[in-house]
């Protein structure tokens, strides 16, 4: 319920909407009655034949009503959908300003699928919530207790049976479809998230699972998957007819029990006979607005269980602190680690860290894999957040610097690189939207992409390049950024070593005066780094230049005797 109040706190947002979209509802309501009622009284009189002039004025009002009720219809739907529009692209921001701080952090505990379902599929759902949830009951109870009210001048029994229709089909019967809709076991949210996680798994896996042979296994498995969503479809639409169905049945009995009582009122003499079609067609068309209470609560039971699937999304992570908005300056930049840690889950990565890179130095971090080079690298850019320790730039926080302020002074290329669905252009000026045609083919001709045009065409997660060509285009996208601070985790580790050389001595000249962060498991070519950093199972156990740790013959100087005796074995 918590979740629903702060989606409901979203809502509330659009009070002008709102509260137009209640009274026209409302009035839509009230007019849509009277015009009805007006019928039925009319049908009475002209059934006693009297002069044409006593219903000209009746039939104006009919001819009014029926104006009235198009227009005041027209305006509620208008301005319930203007609200819902808004509603949705304000909770779809809200999620996402939410959802940002945490990547990719979220991305190791929820499957791409189940969250492109959540992100896509919920806040869908939850247009239903104001539509269906949230407006429906209040337009509901004014219009009945208007119609109770207008009936007690009528018939005292009239008025009591409306009542008790009200409370039956406002109350009675959407509590037992609550109650059968908490039975379901299997909500269609989470198996729709289910399905678009193993369908995704699929299609980004079918080549690994043709060469396996277990295309036809995965297929089953996700043929018993549907068939289930499907399942679970069908329940809750049956449940929803059903409770539409008990809802339609009472109000036709209230109606027959509303003849029933107009007709004893008027032999009595209680009820004036030509107000009795009057009665009878306000009880048949008051009941129209029950009709949505039915439904009432399937949209309920969907809006809360989409609303808990967004929001533990955000509610399982570790909160993001909001940074001071520390302003970084355009000038050499040193780095400062000190006493840094992080774990995953209960798994330390990092233990006690302290490093320095000095403004304009080139260092690099060495270690076997799973040492923690990468981890620190991520904590380098702020894609995590530490569990303790700190790590400052020119003296700033970096828990105090926004992310996209630190990114504009940072040329960063990762051991995993995106490239999107597009152009060879497209993906580099991302780096850079003010480069010129010149600036970019120059850039691929830094990196040996000879054979690449700006208009060939790159395929999703650059399906048609090679390991090698993706690292290429990706440090093409670095040269062309002018930033302070380089941050390299494994850029070469799929080139040529001819391409590699040529690649760093570019490289070199490009980072001239920034500082430099290159991480490596080659220890080929490292003399030229200020300092290089020996990391092993989460801590730094060396630093030094390349002729101080070889001299001291320690860990590197082991680590580099092995790559030689395999180099030349």
């Amino acid at each position: 319920m918590r979740n629903l109040l702060t989606i409901s706190t979203i809502v509330l947002k659009e009070k002008k909407d709102i509260v137009y979209t209640t009274i026209f509802g409302v009035l839509a309501g009230l007019i849509g009655i009277s015009l009805f009622g007006a019928s039925g009284y009319v049908i009475s009189k002209a059934a006693l034949i009297p002069p044409l002039y006593t219903l000209t004025v009746m039939l104006a009002l009919l001819k009014l009503f029926g104006i009235a009720k198009a227009v005041t219809k027209y305006a509620e739907r208008y301005y319930s959908h203007r609200a819902t529009f808004t509603i949705l692209g304000n909770l779809r921001v809200r999620f996402f300003e939410k959802l940002e701080p945490l990547m990719p952090s979220v991305l190791h505990q929820y499957r791409s699928g189940d969250l492109l379902a959540r992100i896509v599929g919920d806040v869908e759902n939850l247009q239903n919530f104001f539509l269906r949830v949230f407006y429906p009951p209040i337009v509901f109870f004014f219009v009945f207790i208007s119609t109770i009210f207008f009936t007690l001048f009528y018939s005292v029994w009239i008025s009591v049976t409306l009542a008790i229709g009200m409370l039956l089909t406002g109350f009675v019967v959407p509590m037992l479809a609550a109650w059968r809709q908490q039975r379901l076991k299997a909500s269609t949210q989470e198996l729709r998230s289910e399905l678009s996680a193993e369908t995704t798994e699929f299609l980004y896996g079918f080549q690994d699972l043709k060469v396996h042979q277990k295309v036809e296994e995965k297929q089953g498995k996700l043929t018993e998957l549907s068939k289930r969503y499907l399942s679970a479809q069908a329940r809750k639409q049956e449940a929803e007819n059903a409770s539409q169905s008990w809802s339609l049945v009472i109000s036709m009995f209230v109606c027959w029990a509303v003849t029933l009582f107009g007709v004893y009122d008027v032999t009595r003499g209680e009820l004036d006979g030509l107000f009795l079609a009057m009665l009878i067609m306000i009880g048949l068309n008051v009941f129209e607005y029950a009709v949505p209470m039915a439904a009432f609560p399937t949209h309920f039971e969907d809006s809360r269980r989409s609303s808990a699937q967004l929001f533990s999304v955000m509610g399982n992570q570790k909160e993001v602190k909001k940074p001071v908005s520390a302003v970084l300056q355009d000038e050499p930049m040193d780095v400062e680690v000190r006493n840094l840690s992080f774990a995953y889950g209960n798994r330390n990565v990092l233990d006690d860290v302290s490093v320095t890179f000095s403004a304009g130095s080139k260092t690099a971090i060495v270690g076997p894999s799973g040492s923690g080079k990468s981890t620190l690298f991520q904590l380098l850019v702020k894609l995590y957040e530490p569990t303790s320790g700190t790590i400052s730039i020119n003296q700033e926080f970096l828990t105090n610097v926004e992310q996209e302020d630190l990114w504009s002074y940072t040329n960063v290329v990762m051991q995993e690189n995106h490239f999107f669905y597009g152009t060879v252009r497209d993906n580099l000026l991302l780096a850079n939207d003010n480069a010129s045609d010149i600036e970019l083919k120059a850039a691929l001709q830094a990196v040996e992409l000879h054979a690449y045009e700006l208009d060939d065409r790159i395929l999703e997660k650059g399906e048609n390049l090679s390991g090698g060509e993706r690292q290429k285009l990706a440090m093409a996208r670095a040269f062309l950024k002018k930033g302070r601070i380089w941050l390299l985790d494994e850029p070469f580790s799929s080139m040529d070593l001819l391409t590699e050389q040529k690649v760093i001595a570019e490289l070199t000249q490009k980072a001239k005066d920034a500082t430099l962060i290159f991480i490596s498991h080659r220890l080929a070519g490292l003399e030229r780094m200020d300092q290089i950093i020996v990391m092993d199972e989460g801590r730094v156990v060396e630093v030094g230049s390349f002729s101080e740790l070889m001299s001291k013959k320690g860990y590197f100087y082991h680590l580099k005797q092995v790559e030689k005796s395999i180099l030349f074995s």
